[in-house]
């Protein structure tokens, strides 16, 4: 039996990681939900991560900080960040590194379920 893509969920707001990982497991994928930057990096987690959705601003490392460690360690999980505050170059510097997305809080549920599908296919 094939096991279903896990989703790495990092995200500061407690609520919103919530949110995040009852949409993932509704639509036939695993969750797994990380406070912060730090914790996913040392998580042992980031191998079995298939797509990463991640918030930009959080105390301490920031979501693209932490993108661009996962690259230089030679990992690079499709990924979709989640922005209160989107500027262009906070796009183009996400975009450029290979994200998929940056996507404005608050976002539609079916604008997630889009991209997690554009990442991962159709469950």
């Amino acid at each position: 039996m094939q096991t279903a893509p896990v989703v790495s969920i990092v995200d500061d707001d407690k609520a919103v990681r919530l949110a995040l990982g009852s949409l993932v497991r509704s639509l036939g994928w695993q969750a797994r939900m990380f406070e912060s930057a730090e914790e996913f990096l040392v998580s042992g987690q980031i191998a079995d991560t298939s797509c990463l959705i991640s918030d930009v601003r959080m105390s301490g490392m920031s979501g693209v900080e932490m993108h661009e460690r996962l690259l230089a360690l030679g990992y690079a999980p499709a990924t979709i960040f989640i922005s209160a505050y989107p500027t262009p170059l906070l796009h183009a510097r996400a975009v450029t590194n290979g994200a998929l997305v940056l996507l404005q809080k608050p976002y539609q549920a079916a604008v997630m379920t889009y991209w997690l599908s554009v990442a991962l296919g159709n469950p």
